[in-house]
């Protein structure tokens, strides 16, 4: 009985609990019946609502970042930043990196790299200490003293003293080391009272002795046990040298089979230690070329950043509208150099009407850079320049008018006559795009006026000698002239001798006023007396007409895309290029400012 009712009993609990699954079946049923399906017909204005919210916010957000990029160029800009890798490629073979013995382009420039001088020159082509601080002279102008910046070193991190700077320049006037500078050092005696200070004292005073301190200076410590006959071929110049420049030595490559294709590469990093702070440039790598087709394919592929060597651009390149080119004009006088001493052009008045039947002007508008004319043994604006002793200008009739008082005959076939001898020479130059472009319109000019001038174009070694051996009637020819007005060695008698010290006075011009001039102009400290002492110079030069100044020659510089820091200005020499080199930089990148 009792079973029964607790069967009983769980049945009515079975069918309750089922009555409930039953019923709570039913309202959810009717819930989603009623909350969801029967809401379905809202969902079109809804999903209506929520699109347009979620497209204005990526509006929103599309804008902002546009607006961001925009901004961003008032932010932010492109400009050059440190780093990278300078290669530069120069026309010539690579064969020292030591200051005392590199003549040729790649060594100057591998020994500007590496080795600083007391002085160096700023952009205004001024002279400012490199590792000198200061330098005076006493009051006769044949004593000068340099201080040294302290703290100086070497790129192996030896202290670079007083000692180095003695060594050096005694170094250059020991005939036994045949460094090509010991003539610019005869008679200099050097000390050392103390490891800063350096005494250079003369035999007679001399204006432009500053100038001379721009000479790199070497390492006593590296080269004082090599015997001075041996320094020329010593491993320092070529296997490790150490200078105190702004780059140190890293590397040297050599490639090629012959000497026609050779190819060196020097290798640069950039010396953390430089007085004047460390270069932007992370490195510098100098490319020597043998062959000038090998130096523009180079170029032309941007395997350079940069190129020298040349004189003028090439027809491969002129299309290229990446290149930049760079004309910084030298303080050099480019002029025609007659031979006073001998044939026709030992007649001044021939050689007046030569400069007066030249057309300068002409001549630099023909040119593809702008320059300045040279009228005078000086440059423009250089100390002792008087424009009112400028050489006669382009005037045809008074040209002709001049050699008509002077005898010289027109005749009917061939040029001017004067008592049997023709009125020939010979124009020698080298034989470069520009020169003979000069010479061909010199040749056009000087024919109109009756005279035969012969054209003698002469390849690079073939003109050296030439020039060397003064074996010339006329010559083209740029001489080096610098900042300071000292002129002595192109215009002294004393230096148309064979046996002087350098033999530069091309026209063999002998004039004792002038001798006078050049020798008191060299010889005083203050500028004003100089000034005057280099008038009779001027007029003289005026008178005799002993060459024909043309124009100021520039040095042609080409770069792939531009180099921040590199800025045209006058320079002395090819390597004065590198005077603002620790501040050249070639990458770019966006900084915000």
């Amino acid at each position: 009985m009792r079973l029964r009712l607790l069967r009983l009993r769980w049945h009515r609990r079975l069918r309750k609990g089922q009555r409930q699954v039953e019923d709570l079946s039913q309202l959810t049923e009717e819930g989603i019946e009623r909350h969801l399906f029967k809401r379905f017909s809202r969902l079109a204005p809804v999903r209506r609502f929520v699109l347009g919210w979620m497209g204005l916010l990526i509006l929103l957000i599309a804008a902002v970042l546009l607006q961001t990029i925009r901004l961003s160029g008032y932010f932010q800009k492109l400009q050059p930043v440190p780093g990278g890798i300078y290669n530069e490629g120069i026309l010539g073979t690579f064969t020292t990196a030591n200051p005392l013995y590199a003549t040729n382009d790649v060594d100057s420039s591998v020994a500007r790299l590496m080795f600083a001088g007391l002085l160096t020159y700023n952009e205004q082509n001024q002279l400012v200490g490199d590792l000198a601080s200061s330098w005076q002279t006493n009051s006769t102008g044949n004593v000068y003293t340099v201080h040294l910046k302290p703290g100086l070193t070497w790129q192996d991190g030896q202290p670079l003293t007083s000692a180095d700077v003695v060594f050096t320049f005694q170094t250059i006037q020991n005939p036994d080391a045949k460094s090509p500078l010991q003539n610019s050092w005869s008679g200099v005696t050097i000390t050392a009272p103390d490891s800063q200070t350096v005494v250079f004292a003369l035999t007679d005073p001399l204006a432009s002795f500053p100038y001379n301190l721009t000479t790199g200076i070497v390492p006593k410590h590296l080269l004082d046990k090599i015997l001075p006959s041996d320094l020329r071929s010593a491993d320092f110049n070529t296997v490790n040298p150490v200078g105190a420049g702004p780059f140190a030595w890293q590397a040297l490559q050599v490639a090629g089979t012959d000497p026609s294709n050779a190819q060196e590469q020097v290798s640069l990093t950039a010396f953390k230690g430089y007085q004047a702070g460390p270069p932007k440039l992370q490195a510098m790598v100098v490319h020597a070329y043998a062959d000038q087709n090998e130096l523009e394919r180079a170029f032309k592929s941007r395997q350079l950043d940069g190129l020298e060597g040349l004189n003028g651009v090439p027809a491969s390149l002129r299309g290229d509208k990446a290149m930049q080119v760079h004309s910084p004009l030298l303080t050099a006088a480019n002029m025609v150099f007659f031979k006073t001493s001998t044939g026709v052009l030992s007649d001044a008045k021939v050689r007046q009407a030569l400069v007066q039947g030249a057309n300068v002007p002409a001549i630099i508008n023909s040119l593809d850079y702008s320059t300045h004319a040279v009228n005078e043994p000086l440059l423009t604006n250089q100390l002792g320049y008087n424009p009112a002793y400028k050489q006669a200008g382009y005037n045809l009739a008074a040209a002709k008018q001049t050699l008509d008082q002077d005898g010289w005959t027109v005749t009917a076939h061939g040029p001017r006559a004067k008592a049997g001898q023709q009125l020939k020479f010979t124009l020698t130059a080298a034989d470069t795009p520009e020169a003979r472009q000069v010479t061909k319109q010199l040749q056009r000019d000087w024919h109109a006026l009756g005279v035969n001038m012969q054209l003698n174009l002469l390849n690079a070694d073939d003109f050296q000698s030439a020039l060397t051996s003064h074996q010339f009637d006329a010559i083209l020819y740029g001489i080096s002239i610098g900042v300071d007005p000292d002129v002595f060695v192109y215009w002294d008698s004393s230096q148309a001798d064979p046996r002087s010290t350098n033999y530069l006075n091309l026209s063999a011009y002998k004039n004792p006023g002038v001798d006078v001039a050049v020798e008191g102009g060299r010889t005083r400290i203050d500028p004003a007396l100089r000034v005057i002492k280099y008038q009779p110079l001027l007029q003289a030069w005026s008178q005799d007409n002993p060459a024909l100044g043309l124009y100021q020659p520039r040095l042609l510089y080409l770069t792939n895309g531009s180099v921040a820091g590199l800025h045209d200005h006058a320079i002395n020499t090819a390597t004065d290029r590198f005077d603002n080199v620790v501040n050249w930089e070639i990458r770019q990148a966006k900084v915000t400012y």
